[in-house]
């Protein structure tokens, strides 16, 4: 049976309800192993430990995992969200009902995995263009059900977040621009539809920076454009408006995307194609009493 832990008023409603979903697809009608073999009184303590080295990430939203099941369950962190972490250290202790620690291990473990997974390789890139102006983005291609949890990910290894959603941010891309006719015509129906706000313009061609610039656009997105094309962009905005080089970047290519003295880099892999961050959780103690 789900709980209402007493941290969620802190997690945004979206990051509690995807805790709630995954507990449920996993659960069930009940986890039938540990409820045959534990009894309902016993307690455990407990280590979750980084197997890896990198950036620890979601470490309240594995918390909330565990007190979703029983608020009885104590989670002392050992580290902050964001730290650097070396193999074998104890990143948070846990310790309650047995029962519900068994039950909420892999659910909290994937959260945490795949949040520090996306945080570690954010700071990768983020190191990686250290000492250009360059800031590095995410991209909406998250996890469906996990966008919010992802890009907390990001922010806890450095990056920005780039929109939320489709509500947040006009972005005019390629297909809105074909739609419409022209750059021109789709500023123009957007500004005309009452929108608050920001703009931003996917540029395919040179001429493309000209026109949106000409638009008075404060935002161009550089859609796949080669080094010297993106160079040639920054020269031809002066200033007018932020630039953000998106499309193919990986961390062999970021730092001379950054030289090129763009403001943005915007980066589908970190939440698309990170490696989750190998973590365990190692009981060390059990009590057949529950004294919790």
């Amino acid at each position: 049976m789900l709980k209402n832990p007493q941290n969620e008023a802190v997690l945004p409603a979206d990051v509690s309800q995807s805790i709630r979903r995954a507990l449920e697809e996993d659960i069930g009608s009940g986890d039938v192993t540990s409820d045959s073999i534990v009894p309902a009184n016993a307690s455990l303590r407990g280590r979750i430990i980084a197997k890896q080295t990198g950036v620890v990430a979601g470490l309240n939203v594995a918390e909330a995992v565990f007190r979703a099941l029983d608020q009885r369950i104590t989670f002392t962190p050992q580290v902050s969200d964001g730290a650097r972490v070396e193999t074998r250290t104890v990143v948070a202790e846990v310790a309650g009902p047995a029962r519900a620690l068994l039950t909420g291990e892999r659910t909290a473990l994937n959260f945490l995995g795949r949040m520090s997974g996306i945080a570690t390789l954010t700071r990768q890139f983020v190191d990686a263009v250290s000492g250009t102006r360059a800031v590095i983005l995410d991209t909406r291609k998250t996890a469906p059900g996990l966008r919010l949890t992802d890009k907390l990910a990001v922010r806890l290894g450095g990056g920005q977040n780039h929109r939320t959603g489709l509500f947040d941010m006009v972005l005019i891309k390629d297909n809105h621009i074909d739609f419409a006719g022209s750059i021109t015509a789709a500023v123009t129906r957007v500004r005309e539809a009452g929108v608050k706000v920001e703009i931003e313009v996917e540029a395919r061609t040179l001429d493309d920076v000209r026109e949106a610039l000409a638009l008075g656009v404060k935002r161009i997105l550089l859609d796949n454009m080669t080094f010297e094309l993106m160079r040639e962009a920054v020269q031809i905005c002066g200033g007018r408006s932020k630039l953000e080089a998106s499309g193919n970047v990986s961390l062999e290519s970021v730092l001379e995307v950054a030289r090129t003295g763009v403001n943005y880099i915007s980066v589908g892999a970190l939440t698309h194609s990170p490696k989750v961050f190998d973590v365990s959780l190692e009981f060390v103690d059990r009590n057949d009493r529950n004294d919790y």
